[in-house]
């Protein structure tokens, strides 16, 4: 008899967390390393933030908390859908965990029973499949291929629900593509699913402010209002206010999924960082004037790096609409061996060989659900892309 779980045998180790570890590793071990791997903005939490969360400490607001979110968290949660996305939810209708990822795994685990379906698009990011896993579902994939911009289509959709089926889970700007669905292609997607009442949404919208040039959000309750009362709209402070570490991810839906969510996050983690969510205060209700020079940031890196991906031989880049990944494919490299003598022979092998023998380190495509692609993440200095993209340069060259 096995100690273990039988569940864990459904799942793997995130991908992501694999390859910043490895790279942390060659790197304490004096390798010249480029990580982009990690999805986090490379510069500081602002000032406000910071100096809200020092005050929550200095006023004594280090006790337990209610258990999904302070009262005035969840208040300004609520003004921020009504100021971004025109939704409005009331403060009971909200849950605030310990991160996006723990207020996704709470619905599924509130939710899925054995034989459920969960719809993903691919690339998706790597948690989604095996947190439905974990919560006894079932992932069932709709591929979006790079000549559609990565994304899928209405008729996709449609083909793809089934009586099982509990969720549609999407996620726009997406991670690891950046790809962004505009109000036309959401509605197409919205309307297939106006007509099968039993499908939930589950919308991740954590890179909302992570948008670029023409490209304009939208969330599926506000394309689509007759989905109100069965979208779970899922945000968080990670990404837009450099705060990753900082641990917050909220989510607003009916009141009835939220209370389940509680119960959920009742019996694990129970409050989340109390500091964490005096500082989310702040951030959601103070000074966003920092959002569009960060943007603007972004997108110069962004178009740097895809300017010089797609002047490597076998590498085709599209420019993606958000986020700050680039999610390139490398078809045109997949047969041939690098001049340290490995078959590229996949998209994980072209990932290693790279790491290896450049110490640039990026995350393999077949993590994400589609290859041959890889990710970069361009959330760093210019500097270190610039050098980075050289190294993949010089490393497609050299394969043979």
């Amino acid at each position: 008899m096995t100690f273990l779980s039988a569940t864990l045998d459904r799942v793997k180790p995130s991908p992501t967390i694999a390859v910043t570890t490895r790279a942390a590793e060659l790197k304490a071990q004096g390798r010249d390393i480029i990580g982009l791997g990690a999805g986090e903005p490379d510069f500081d939490t602002p000032a406000n933030i910071k100096a809200a969360a020092t005050q929550a400490i200095k006023d004594g607001k280090t006790k337990y908390t209610a258990v999904d979110g302070i009262p005035e968290l969840k208040q300004a949660i609520c003004a921020k859908f009504k100021r971004d996305n025109n939704l409005s939810y009331a403060p009971a209708q909200v849950s605030v965990g310990t991160g996006g990822k723990q207020v996704l795994y709470n619905a599924f685990m509130a939710t899925l029973n054995p034989g459920d379906e969960v719809i993903i698009p691919a690339p998706y990011w790597v948690s989604y499949p095996d947190m439905v896993l974990l919560g006894g579902g079932t992932p069932v994939f709709i591929e979006g291929e790079m000549s559609r911009g990565y994304k899928i289509t209405a008729d996709q959709l449609e083909a793809a629900i089934t009586p099982r089926t509990k969720w549609f889970l999407f996620n726009s700007p997406s991670n690891p593509t950046g790809a962004g669905y505009s109000w036309d292609e959401l509605k197409a997607l919205t309307d297939v699913l106006l007509k099968h009442p039993h499908v939930w949404v589950m919308t991740d919208d954590m890179y909302e402010h992570l948008a670029y040039g023409a490209f304009t959000f939208c969330t599926p309750a506000e394309v689509e209002p007759g989905l109100y009362d069965r979208t779970l709209t899922v945000n968080g402070v990670s990404k837009a206010y450099a705060m990753t570490g900082w641990r917050i991810g909220y989510a607003a839906g009916p009141e009835d999924l939220i209370k389940a969510m509680r119960k959920v996050q009742s019996q694990s983690t129970s409050n989340p960082c109390t500091i964490s969510q005096w500082a989310a205060v702040e951030a959601l209700n103070g000074t966003q004037e920092f959002l569009k020079p960060n943007n603007d940031m972004f997108i110069r890196r962004r178009d740097l790096v895809v300017d010089a991906l797609n002047a490597c031989d076998g590498i085709t880049c599209p420019r993606p609409e958000g986020a700050f990944y680039v999610y390139p494919s490398i078809k045109d490299c997949i047969g041939k061996t690098s001049a340290g003598g490995t078959l590229i022979d996949t998209d994980e092998a072209f990932a290693t060989a790279l790491l290896d023998e450049t110490g640039v380190a990026v995350v393999f495509g077949a993590a994400f659900g589609l290859s041959p692609h890889f990710r970069v993440s361009y959330a760093t200095a210019d500097s270190a892309l610039a050098d980075a993209c050289g190294r993949i340069k010089t490393f497609c060259a050299g394969l043979t």
